[in-house]
């Protein structure tokens, strides 16, 4: 479960709380409107369009412009991020995998100690895991794509 959001989505930036739909993000119609994405005179405008900001103030609008579906440093989880269906999950999971996190979350910490009291298996995959002083903990030393990739091969 994507708890900090997706980068497939994005919503109207709005004020942190009330629900608000998800929408499918502009990638692919970006990619498509321009052929090289490392063009960046090319790219800002494009993006700026993408995302209904004012090309004269650079500045996002609230109820206007558009946001990734993630949660940023000033935000906090609201259902839109499905916490309590995630805590529900943690509660029943028999095995828990984290992938590219350094514990400094609430949410992961929560999985964490969750897992750990419920006996769950706990694997952590990043190319630079942090230690957590548990034995029973195993570590994968790559990245996700090549975890689900050795998982599915």
């Amino acid at each position: 479960m994507p708890i900090h959001g997706r980068l497939d989505k994005v919503t109207v930036l709005y004020e942190q709380g009330p629900d608000v739909p998800l929408i499918d993000a502009p990638w692919e119609d970006l990619a498509v409107a321009c052929d090289d994405l490392d063009d960046s005179l090319r790219l800002t405008p494009i993006l700026l369009d993408a995302f209904k900001i004012s090309k004269t103030t650079l500045t996002p609008e609230p109820d206007v412009s558009l946001k990734p579906f993630v949660l940023l440093f000033d935000e906090y989880y609201t259902d839109l991020y499905r916490t309590s269906e995630a805590e529900d999950w943690m509660h029943d999971a028999r095995r828990v995998v984290f992938m590219g996190t350094s514990f400094s979350v609430n949410i992961t910490s929560i999985a964490l100690c969750t897992a750990l009291t419920n006996e769950a298996a706990i694997e952590v995959v990043d190319p630079q895991p942090i230690d957590l002083g548990y034995e029973r903990i195993e570590y994968h030393r790559m990245t996700a794509a090549d975890y689900v990739s050795d998982r599915s091969g």
